[in-house]
């Protein structure tokens, strides 16, 4: 009954977003509800709901609580692919879609096809995978920062501003082009949860009970992949949801991955969302980019959370 009523709240707060801040009357009040805050909010749940669900799978595949998108490398692939993209120029379009989104999207999907040939290979360890990750995330980051040490300062401006994470306002259009990936990929996630439940247990439990570990690890990270390149690719590097939500949703809900998936969804939506109304009502006129908002709630909460373990 507890947990019903924990996600009613959430919805309600996720429905409530668009109409929370002040809009002129009329005419023009219609149009930023229902042609700007609309379309951004259900922005913000799918991507909410992405990184957090993702950032859930890989803590349980891989074994570890600070595992998430950024963790293996994911994140660090797309924003190395956006920034040679900022850096150089390329302001085109590809089939209608800025070349800075197909770049980063390209770049971690470039990412997760490395580390998911590791994760194939029956001889990796869990601890192999995520070092792999740690490791193409570290050197991605130092390109990274290469590039921006050589654009001149238009491109570092984009650069920077890019890396922060942010929900731009991409109307309908953008939702309905980000959706297939992010319902694909929760599907695919969703679809193993069984798998992920034997996998609490450790993997020779998990083979002792007949769960294929490689070929759940390798289509994880995956589909975790898939959905993480295309939200990314949009909306930027948006820091701890993929790593605060999970372990808040284990103290609300428990460990039962039957429970913690969904939750972990649902509540990462209604995280992000209110963490974007935030961010746009804080400051009068002002808008926080989303990430320095969740980075700035989420460091302060995941320490809390910590030192109530030890």
């Amino acid at each position: 009954m507890r947990r019903a009523l924990w996600i009613f709240l959430a919805l309600v707060l996720l429905v409530a977003c668009p109409w929370i801040g002040s809009r002129p009357p009329g005419e023009a009040g219609d149009f930023i509800l229902w042609q700007l805050r609309v379309p951004r909010t259900l922005m913000a749940a799918l991507v909410g709901a992405t990184l957090s669900l993702v950032g859930a799978v890989y803590q349980t595949v891989l074994g570890n609580p600070l595992a998430a998108p950024s963790t293996v490398g994911t994140t660090a692939g797309a924003a190395l692919g956006a920034l040679v993209a900022i850096v150089f120029g390329l302001s085109a379009s590809v089939g209608g879609l800025p070349i800075v989104a197909v770049a980063a999207f390209v770049g971690a999907l470039a990412v997760t096809f490395l580390l998911t040939a590791l994760a194939a290979n029956d001889r990796a360890r869990v601890d192999d995978v995520l070092l792999m990750g740690v490791a193409i995330a570290l050197a991605a980051g130092a390109i990274s920062a290469g590039l921006q040490f050589t654009s001149d300062q238009i491109g570092l401006a984009k650069a920077v501003r890019w890396t922060l994470g942010h929900l731009p306002q991409v109307g309908y259009r953008g939702v309905l082009l980000i959706a297939p990936f992010t319902i694909v990929s929760a599907g695919l996630l969703l679809s193993q949860t069984r798998a992920l439940e034997a996998l609490v247990g450790g993997e020779d439990l998990a083979h002792a009970q007949g769960v294929n570990v490689t070929r759940v690890r390798t289509l994880t990270l995956g589909a975790g992949a898939l959905g993480v390149s295309a939200v990314v690719a949009w909306c930027g590097p948006i820091a701890f949801v993929g790593l605060l939500v999970p372990h808040l949703t284990r103290k609300l809900f428990g460990t039962s991955r039957r429970v913690l998936l969904p939750a972990s969804l649902i509540l990462g939506a209604v995280f992000l969302a209110l963490c974007d109304t935030l961010s746009r009502t804080l400051v009068p006129g002002r808008e926080i980019p989303v990430g320095v908002f969740t980075a700035a709630l989420g460091a302060p909460t995941l320490i809390w959370l910590v030192t109530r373990r030890t």
